[in-house]
């Protein structure tokens, strides 16, 4: 394989280094855009989707358990060739999102794919129309079908709300100038914002990487320069924020949805009650929690009042320190091969192969993610390094995703697919084995301190934090039932959230009532937040379990990340005994971050 070229971040870190930062190699998937693969794919998946539809439309129920496994498998395929050819192309997109060949590029592939898709829509449709028992039938004369029983179930949990097929059709074809169209906007709109702060012109993630500074008057300005440029924007935002609401409420109550979140909650595979019970524990525990620790870090930042831009500020004791690419490398690597040397192993192509995406580039998409691709091929990860430790963390989150995809990748493209509430356990896991690591290495009391602060940090950050998040999606899909919302009504929305979750001591300078204009997963994927929140109390309980030496531990985990989308969470969370159902489940994993907000008052003496 060649690797692509490397990129040296010096300028984006104040001129120090970070080292060779990966980039990606996307050749695992096309060589090249205008390849010869890439046309064929396309052309064979026009011609694959044609011959699906025709030799099997309005004859679902007539095949026996050795066509219906055929048929089964005829579309996966399918799925295959189109999930690669998006993947590339979202790939090469999110490297740089204000180039306009590669937008057109993914947009051009879109439209094919939603066209060529769309006679497969009768797919789900009539499977669902499928007799109960004679479906139970075919599954139990055929093994090989009936490992696809996930599948069947998630799409039999739609049969309620399934349209008639001419509805389900046109609401297929029309997705790509739909929700789509709205997210590449927002995309677009958020890539091409510029920043300046104190003479210097930065993107978002520059920006936003600002509010971790140890200099206040410096988070504050930065702080001022995101309201001031969110606010030119605001209209637009509240636009995007306004139709997908809208299209979402119209589909949902075509569909006879009982609830903006039910959608979600079909996709995750989880009951409405255990994510009810995680969001009431969470909101319970903001006093024990968030109140409490930024008590203590206004003490220790020797403030009386906290204001926006020092909720993420480091600590007075903590260094300016900057981690470079091949120590933070080492840091994980040793982390994860401590816990198992397969680990360490699964995560080495990552680093090696062009499977990472590392540096901060004009143009580039904010934020980290792990994409899987395709269960044929390999995960990417995409990260903005900045050398910070947080990042370290980051970069542990994102090669969990990665060792978790790979792991998965074996079930197969339809049983691969990890649901959302899931699909967080093995990054935060990976987060945490990098975590205590480090804690372990301390050398004094100062350094175990800023450590312990920074993972409640992330912690609240993940769950505090995205369940106000869902409150405030909520609240948002509910108001915009009700009719048009204007800026300010969506400001006072995010404002209503922001106080009750992060406590009393906060003050809230004027702008920030606008910071919920850049946050992606409400346009992407709505309610998705939650998500963090589940995984967080899932592994902080599956770590607790691992602490106390529970028998196999290793194998019982990588069992569990290795069934993808094949099990439901109870089924996965079992081995450990461990139940979501349960409410002391939700406890105990809030108090393992309680325990670490003991120690750091502790501290203080």
């Amino acid at each position: 394989m060649t690797i692509t070229p490397r990129f040296d971040a010096a300028t984006e870190t104040g001129g120090r280094p970070l080292g060779n930062l990966p980039e990606w190699d996307l050749s695992d998937l096309y060589p090249a855009p205008d390849s010869a693969e890439i046309k064929n794919d396309i052309d064979w998946l026009e011609k694959a989707c044609a011959e699906f539809a025709a030799d099997y439309e309005g004859k679902l129920a007539t095949l026996d358990a050795a066509g219906l496994l055929e048929a089964v498998q005829r579309y996966e395929r399918i799925d295959v060739v189109a999930g690669r050819i998006m993947s590339y192309a979202g790939l090469r997109y999110y490297q740089h999102t204000t180039d306009s060949e590669r937008a057109k590029f993914m947009s051009d592939c879109q439209d094919r794919i939603t066209a060529y898709t769309t006679p497969l829509v009768f797919w789900g449709l009539e499977f669902n129309r499928l007799d109960e028992d004679h479906l139970e039938t075919l599954l139990g004369q055929s093994q090989e079908l009936n490992r696809y029983r996930p599948v069947f179930e998630r799409m039999r949990a739609m049969k309620p709300y399934q349209l008639s097929d001419e509805l389900e059709k046109f609401l297929h074809d029309q997705s790509s100038v739909g929700a789509a169209a709205w997210n590449k906007l927002f995309d677009e709109t958020i890539a091409g914002l510029t920043f300046t702060v104190d003479g210097e012109e930065l993107g978002i993630e520059g920006t936003l990487n600002l509010l971790t500074e140890q200099d206040r008057a410096k988070r504050e300005a930065a702080t001022h320069e995101l309201a001031r440029v969110f606010k030119s924007q605001i209209r637009l935002f509240a636009r995007v924020h306004n139709t997908l609401a809208k299209e979402k409420e119209i589909e949902d109550r075509w569909r006879g949805m009982p609830t903006p979140q039910t959608g979600r909650h079909l996709s995750n595979h989880v009951e409405p009650e255990v994510v009810e019970a995680l969001r009431d524990a969470v909101v319970a525990a903001y006093p024990r929690l968030s109140h409490r620790y930024y008590a203590l870090k206004a003490k220790w930042l020797g403030l009386d009042r906290m204001q926006v831009w020092d909720r993420n500020a480091p600590l007075p004791m903590e260094t300016d320190r900057i981690v470079g690419w091949d120590e933070a490398r080492a840091m994980v690597e040793e982390a994860y091969g401590d816990f198992d040397p397969r680990m360490a192993e699964l995560a080495k192509p990552f680093f090696e192969d062009g499977w990472t995406d590392a540096a901060v580039k004009p143009g580039k998409a904010p934020g980290a993610f792990a994409h899987p691709t395709v269960s044929t091929v390999h995960p990417y990860v995409m990260l903005n390094y900045l050398g910070k430790p947080r990042d370290v963390m980051t970069l542990a989150h994102e090669l969990g995703h990665g060792v978790h995809q790979r792991l998965a990748a074996d079930q197969g493209e339809l049983l691969s697919s990890t649901p959302l509430t899931l699909a967080e356990t093995a990054s935060v896991f990976g987060e945490m084995l990098t975590f205590r690591k480090l804690l372990a290495k301390a050398k004094d009391q100062n350094e175990r301190k800023v450590l312990l602060a920074g993972k409640v940090e992330d912690m609240i950050n993940t769950v505090v934090r995205q369940i106000a998040f869902y409150d405030f999606e909520c609240k948002l899909h509910a108001a915009r039932a009700q009719g048009e919302l204007t800026p300010d009504d969506i400001d006072a929305l995010w404002m209503s959230v922001q106080a009750e979750s992060l406590g009393p001591v906060f003050d809230f300078a004027p702008g920030y009532e606008s910071f919920w204009a850049y946050i992606p997963h409400f346009v992407h994927s709505p309610f998705y937040v939650y998500a963090y929140a589940f995984g967080d109390g899932l592994v902080n309980a599956l770590y607790a379990v691992y602490e106390e030496g529970g028998e196999n531990f290793q194998e019982k985990y990588f069992e569990m990340l290795k069934a993808g989308g094949s099990k439901h969470h109870k089924e996965l969370l079992a081995p450990f005994g461990l139940a979501a159902s349960d409410p002391a489940f939700w406890d105990k994993g809030l108090s393992m971050i309680e325990g670490m907000i003991d120690e750091l008052e502790a501290m203080e003496g």
